[in-house]
């Protein structure tokens, strides 16, 4: 190889290296957990065992936290990270906390913490506040709808 071809692609390499690292493939699979693009933690950070037991959201700790499907989970007391590691999926909002009204719709959008349903001892998040009312007004059919969806939208 001469100097000229083993230069170049000395500085060309790393670079393409770095390329794959910071930019996902198109083709990439989504989190099967819905996080922010500038955090890890699972439901914005939210206790998701306070849905359930004081009906509203509130606000975990960072001392009591978990790992679950690649999230970091936060929680208020830990009685509550306690009652979330004995059965998470009973916790975990339902479609890895995307909107479920996108999930019925076939496509995925960020779920907002504020903005959350239970049915049927199920978790459910949604976009917002108008999204959230539609989801309400029909959410027995798109809860059928959603759960034919899931888990393939995370491959689009």
């Amino acid at each position: 190889m001469n100097m000229f071809k083993a230069t170049t692609l000395s500085r060309i390499l790393p670079a393409l290296a770095l390329m794959l690292v910071l930019v996902p493939p198109a083709f990439a699979a989504k989190d099967p957990i819905y996080t922010s693009l500038f955090s890890k933690n699972a439901a914005g950070g939210y206790d998701v065992t306070a849905y359930f037991t004081e009906n509203k959201p509130v606000k975990g700790k960072k001392k009591f936290n978990t790992s679950y499907m690649g999230a970091n989970w936060l929680f208020a007391s830990q009685e509550n990270l306690d009652l979330f590691l004995a059965d998470p999926e009973k916790y975990a909002p339902q479609y890895g906390g995307y909107c479920a009204w996108a999930a019925a719709g076939g496509y995925t959008a960020k779920g907002d913490p504020k903005q959350w349903s239970l049915h049927d001892g199920k978790l459910y998040l949604n976009y917002d506040a108008d999204i959230k009312r539609q989801w309400l007004d029909d959410k027995e059919n798109l809860i059928v709808q959603a759960d034919k969806n899931w888990p393939a939208l995370l491959d689009n």
